[in-house]
């Protein structure tokens, strides 16, 4: 009898599966399913669908500090915590009526929504999703605004930005029952922002202006200042068929790269003047503007007609190196962890497509259906993500 219990114990271990890391993992999202994939990075695998997730029409994705538990974040207010492990949610809740993204603390214990309705920012525990407290973004007595760009700073600070308002908050948790915040004037309707790597700049772009506003937050008391302005002056705007995303900042060196809306061009300012020093024509309007982890190259998709296409550019020439036509309406782009890759979405494919970033090669392509934002876990190691 204890031989075959023996083997029976070898056999179970045999079938037990070895524990693993999470840093190649990621999330897909499926735009039209209210599902996820789970994805590797190292063989270019699809590993798991999660379904039950709601409206992820617009949708983001924050990561816990082991990189194991994905926050989606949906258009519909749901708040969902995904065990990429285990492949399944563990909890979900619908915390308001509209919503657009969220962001984890710096020491990761706590999940922070962005609301447009209501207006407000609302704070949770990344452990198990209890609500702790909320910021109402009421300007004026009675009215509240979108808010939008919200990102997660040092010191348990997290930024965004007032559409209606035209204002940018910066609110302190570092006690959570009781949120400090401070406001500063931004300019006419900030529709997204970004902090900078090292988290001590926050810019908004402003869809009302010829500019973008700028945060120091090293120095708040010096308030919000304006860069880039007038970077339109003189020429007819387009028409804008999708709004710019500056969540997906490009720096390279001491360059940055942004969108320009309105505009068939890529803007590039010297983050020690924070001067415009360029501009590169591309071929169509702008969404997302994305720097290679090692900086050498910058990608950038597109708004509708010109969305099935991305386009590479050059850091050392500031001239687009290559076209690439990955499929059809291109959403979103995401670089592996040491950049060796990119997953790039096609929605109207059901498919993603990954490039090697040296040779601008198609490697691999990947069957999801309606694909839209790909998040990669290594996202939890970065500020502003």
């Amino acid at each position: 009898m204890k031989p075959l219990i023996f083997l029976l114990a070898i056999l179970l271990h045999a079938c037990t599966p070895l524990p693993r890391g999470t840093n190649d993992l990621g999330l897909v999202i499926e735009r039209g399913t209210g599902s996820v994939s789970v994805v590797e990075t190292s063989h270019h695998r699809r590993l798991a669908r999660i379904e039950g997730l709601g409206d992820l029409s617009h949708a983001h994705v924050a990561y816990s500090r082991d990189g194991r538990y994905g926050y989606v974040f949906g258009r519909d207010g749901g708040l969902s915590k995904v065990d990429l492990l285990r492949q399944r949610i563990e909890r979900r809740l619908i915390q308001s009526g509209n919503a657009i993204g969220g962001a984890i603390s710096q020491d990761g214990r706590l999940i922070v929504v962005q609301n447009y309705e209501p207006g407000g920012i609302k704070v949770f525990d990344a452990d198990t999703l209890d609500f702790i407290s909320e910021v109402p973004a009421e300007y004026l007595p009675g009215k509240r605004s979108k808010v939008v760009g919200l990102a997660d700073l040092p010191g348990q600070r997290f930024a965004y930005a007032l559409f209606e308002a035209g204002e940018i908050w910066v609110t302190d948790l570092s006690d959570p029952l009781r949120p400090v915040t401070q406001r500063y004037q931004a300019g006419r309707q900030p529709y997204d922002a970004m902090v900078t790597p090292d988290g001590r700049h926050y810019i908004a772009g402003l869809f009302g202006e010829d500019a973008l506003a700028m945060l120091d937050l090293w120095h708040p008391e010096a308030g919000v200042r304006r860069i880039l302005s007038g970077y339109g002056r003189g020429k007819q705007a387009l028409p804008v068929y999708k709004m710019p995303h500056l969540r997906g900042w490009a720096l390279a060196g001491r360059q940055l790269f942004l969108p320009a809306i309105g505009r068939h061009e890529v803007l590039v300012a010297d983050t020690a003047s924070w001067r415009e020093t360029g501009r590169i024509p591309v071929l169509g309007q702008p969404v997302f503007v994305m720097a290679q982890p090692d900086g050498r190259r910058v990608w950038v998709n597109f708004a509708f007609p010109d969305n099935g296409l991305v386009q590479v550019i050059d850091v050392d020439t500031l001239q687009v190196a290559q076209t690439l036509a990955p499929g059809k309406a291109v959403l979103h782009m995401e670089f592996t962890p040491r950049g060796e890759a990119v997953w790039i979405s096609a929605r109207d494919d059901d498919a993603v497509a990954v490039y090697d970033t040296r040779t601008l090669t198609r490697i691999s392509s990947l069957t999801i259906p309606q694909p839209s934002g790909i998040f990669f876990t290594h996202r939890s190691n970065r500020i502003g993500f």
